[in-house]
């Protein structure tokens, strides 16, 4: 049987809810209704209920051959461990492959979730055909997943492609993890409206945060904001220091993006693509695409569906 006419499912589990959908290929054939984590105390019950959908799915779509799960944290990809979910109390420590495993009979596959999103963009998406590609998604966080010569690459810890925790200014503002300039603390969600409160204070405009979110920011600059279109221009910056240095250092064939931010269109894009441009030779800069995701909320399912379909 072909990889594309394989069936499975794909499980994207977020920090409010664990959404299940049947892929073939990169059709979505269906989702089922999220479950919202916070109705479950522990993993036990949870994975539970995950187990239960499943084999509602299944009674529909008996063909389903896998199941891949992507999550928002650290796993122990070659066995299927959960190291911690931060935004799940008590999800520390869980094997997660062996209980789903058991308790559905079937191939279980646990990913990262940008590294889910960044193969769903490799296999079907805006990366098709590709062999070298970056992936990103730009929200609260910046998340990352690296496809080098037609595989995942995970690294001897598998957590290879965290973009988020680059620095982009070595005497920049604190990371996470004390790494002082972390893109994520420039290019989040949060960080682009605080950006964004200062730029118009700075101006005689005062503004709160909720008027600052990057949506209305690229509402603004579309309007013709001239303050608007300088804020996505320094994003680019920002975003284009990190991506200059990854084409460097990988040469990939595109950069993928995805998420919020980058749903501002070209008023991300085209300042972004000077940028990168600027920084790079013609010899790293010629081949190199730099792309907006084709997947948006389903990118979760279909990426953690493919790579079970491809495993089995």
């Amino acid at each position: 049987m072909a990889e594309s006419d394989k069936t499975s499912i794909g499980i994207d589990f977020g920090g409010t809810s664990v959404k299940l959908g049947v892929c073939r290929g990169d059709e979505l054939l269906v989702t089922d209704e999220p479950i919202p984590t916070t109705q479950f105390h522990g993993p036990a019950a949870l994975i539970g209920e995950m187990a239960a959908r499943v084999a509602k799915l299944r009674a529909t779509y008996p063909a389903i051959c896998a199941i891949g799960v992507g999550v928002p944290g650290l796993v122990d990809f070659d066995h299927g461990f959960v190291h911690e979910l931060t935004n799940v109390p008590g999800w520390k420590h869980v094997p997660l492959k062996a209980i789903l495993g058991e308790k559905t009979g079937l191939p279980v596959l646990v990913e990262n979730d940008a590294n889910a999103m960044t193969y769903a963009e490799f296999r079907h998406g805006a990366a098709r055909g590709l062999k070298n590609v970056i992936g990103m998604t730009l929200g609260t966080g910046i998340g990352g997943g690296l496809v080098l010569d037609g595989k995942m690459f995970r690294g001897s810890g598998f957590v290879a492609g965290e973009i988020g925790q680059m620095s982009i200014d070595y005497n920049g503002k604190p990371g996470h993890y004390g790494n002082l300039g972390a893109l994520e603390k420039y290019t989040g969600n949060q960080q682009i409206a605080e950006h964004a409160v200062l730029r118009y204070s700075e101006a005689g405009i005062e503004k709160d945060m909720a008027e600052c979110t990057p949506k209305k920011i690229a509402d603004a600059a579309q309007a013709g904001d001239d303050i608007a279109r300088q804020i996505w221009a320094e994003v680019a910056d920002w975003l284009g220091t990190a991506i200059s240095s990854i084409a460097w250092l990988l040469n990939p064939d595109a950069f993928v993006i995805g998420g919020g931010v980058a749903q501002a269109g070209d008023l991300i894009f085209n300042p972004l693509k000077n940028k990168v441009q600027s920084m790079l030779s013609t010899v790293v800069w010629e081949r190199l695409q730099i792309l907006p995701a084709r997947f948006s909320n389903e990118a979760g399912i279909i990426g953690n569906a493919a790579l079970a379909a491809d495993a089995v």
